[in-house]
């Protein structure tokens, strides 16, 4: 994306402040914001200081005269709208990076910095749904707290036509009233099934390991094996031979299908294991819902990223604010970066950390 366009984006955002007290351009502020993420830079003042190390390359790509300091940056950051901001830089990576690809991915995080002491409801927590293939956020908002992250999600899958793509999300998310509003917006989803179902949970369950154990039954399987150094991580995935037998059925809109996923991990001499099971409006393949769900896992490393590449939970900015517009520039620099990537011949691909 050129710069230009860059600067029409930012430039679209309603600027909060009197215009006789505006001595630095809100496009300007955000312009240099973004930048500094792309960097690597989160903390206030070592944006202020990149924008005099850089304040040349500033003035000739973007035209920008002046850098702010960081309690102008801080306050800035307070005032604007972060919808506005959000929108705005969805807006511009669906445009950059198009919003190609099969999976879409939903899930909650919280920002720790926003808590208060003793005060659990000062969080601010973001839901985002993501697609999975390149990173782009389809769309976030942020709530008071994870309790608040159902109506949001069926709130967020209206945003975005869902044909063709398949919705994943963890239990919490696993209810009719979500597969429903999947179904009605033209996608199929791959729900995690726990306790919060404690029925469907037990009887999908019960049934998977009993015809498992049963050599009378075939059951379709798929198993992939991972090794990361002493590390080795494998998942078999089992698929439940029918669900005629279900008497809930019909009240999961589209359901077709069930699977249980083994997850065993030998490290050091020691082995676990776990198993979890889903239920689909996909009638797929076990190794397809071992990639799907193995996908999944692309939203929970950018929260990951977050905190450990971008120290999220522990930036001091002091308002909710500013922490929603530097959550979103921060999943920009992840998206951009990511494709670069994906972008570069095999054997010299580095990691986030490094570009």
């Amino acid at each position: 994306m050129r710069a230009e366009e860059i600067r029409r984006w930012y430039s679209s955002i309603r600027e909060p402040r009197y215009k006789g007290f505006v001595e630095h351009k809100l496009a300007d502020i955000l312009i240099i914001v973004q930048c500094a993420v792309m960097c690597g830079l989160t903390k206030l003042e070592y944006i202020e200081e990149y924008g005099k190390k850089k304040r040349a390359w500033l003035k000739e790509v973007f035209g920008i005269e002046r850098v702010p300091s960081d309690s102008t940056l801080s306050r800035v950051l307070s005032m604007v709208d972060p919808d506005l901001v959000t929108a705005c830089v969805i807006e511009m990576m669906k445009e950059s990076l198009g919003v190609s690809g099969e999976q879409i991915a939903l899930d909650g995080k919280t920002i720790c910095a926003t808590a208060k002491a003793a005060s659990e409801q000062e969080k601010v927590h973001i839901v985002t749904m993501y697609m999975t293939k390149n990173g782009v956020i389809l769309g976030q908002k942020a709530v008071p707290d994870k309790r608040n992250e159902i109506p949001v999600v069926r709130e967020l899958l209206k945003l975005f036509n869902l044909a063709g793509k398949a919705v994943t999300a963890d239990a919490m998310h696993c209810n009719r009233e979500t597969a429903e509003e999947i179904i009605r917006c033209g996608g199929d989803y791959v729900l995690a099934l726990k306790e919060n179902q404690p029925l469907a949970h037990e009887e999908i369950s019960s049934y998977i390991e009993d015809v498992i154990a049963d050599e009378n039954v075939e059951v379709e399987s798929a198993k992939t094996v991972e090794k990361n150094g002493g590390r080795v991580e494998s998942r078999e995935c089992f698929k439940a031979p029918t669900l005629d037998w279900f008497e809930s059925k019909d009240e999961w809109a589209g359901l077709k299908s069930a699977y249980a996923i083994k997850r065993t991990v030998e490290q050091r001499g020691t082995i676990s294991s776990e198993t979890a099971y889903f239920i689909s409006s996909l009638d797929a393949k076990p190794k397809q819902i071992l990639n799907i769900v193995r996908e999944h896992w692309k939203i929970e490393s950018l929260h990951w990223m977050l905190d450990v590449d971008f120290g999220e939970d522990d930036c001091r900015l002091l308002s909710r604010s500013g922490h929603q517009v530097m959550n979103i520039m921060r999943k920009n620099a992840l998206a951009l970066h990511k494709n670069h990537i994906a972008q570069m011949p095999q054997k010299t691909k580095p990691t986030v950390k490094t570009t």
